[in-house]
């Protein structure tokens, strides 16, 4: 028992250590895959978009992915193709598992599957209907969550899936053309561990001013 435990404990140890270097410094981890870069891209957007994880940020990967194309003897049309592919894979898996287990899964005190983000998306895919497909997906953990409120809200199938596939097409080529016009910015071209950084502060600024705002709101008195 001690061994197993030992091996939980340092398999969980990698984990964390591999979350942290796709947020912090994609680059090293697409040049440490070497000729599997493309195959890590499809399971870390994959997973970020289907399996409920919702902390690996798929848009700093495909950024710095397209811009180390020609390092990785990768075309960068291949890269947003295979974005696309695993993320319309991952939020087909998101609708399935929702319609099927609905809220089971979640708890108010859980650490990854709270209530809480769960009703966020509820109310994000209330608000914008299937066009929350394609707004979400330009939004970390929302993203991850927004395909499981569909499939929860029973929306119709092959609606979802139009929807589930224009917004990943839209967000991998918008992120791989950005990343292949900045990879031309020297500058920003040998510090692409700092723009994977900005990136994610950029994503999750609207999360951050739309928490700002519900806390203020919450402070004020009722207007009689």
């Amino acid at each position: 028992m001690p061994k197993a435990g030992g091996r939980f404990v340092t398999a969980t140890s990698a984990v964390v250590r591999a979350m942290i270097q796709v947020v912090l410094d994609p680059s090293s981890l697409l040049q440490g895959l070497g000729s599997f870069a493309l195959v890590g891209i499809f399971f870390i957007v994959f997973i970020e978009s289907g399996v409920l994880f919702p902390f690996l940020p798929g848009d700093s990967l495909l950024v710095a992915a397209a811009i180390l194309a020609p390092i990785l003897h990768l075309r960068v049309w291949w890269i947003a193709a295979i974005g696309a592919v695993a993320a319309v894979a991952g939020d087909q898996v998101g609708y399935h598992l929702g319609q099927r287990f609905g809220r089971r899964w979640f708890k108010p005190d859980a650490r990854i599957l709270k209530t809480s983000r769960l009703e966020k998306a509820e109310a994000f895919f209330a608000q914008h209907g299937p066009v929350a497909l394609v707004l979400g997906r330009f939004v970390p953990v929302v993203r991850t969550y927004v395909p499981l409120a569909a499939g929860v809200s029973e929306l119709e199938y092959r609606r979802f899936t139009r929807w589930n596939i224009l917004g990943a097409v839209a967000w991998a080529t918008l992120m791989t053309t950005a990343g292949a016009l900045l990879g031309h910015v020297p500058l920003i071209a040998n510090h692409i561990d700092m723009l994977a950084i900005v990136i994610v502060m950029v994503s999750v600024l609207p999360m951050v001013i739309s928490g700002i705002a519900k806390h203020r709101k919450a402070l004020q008195p009722d207007s009689v």
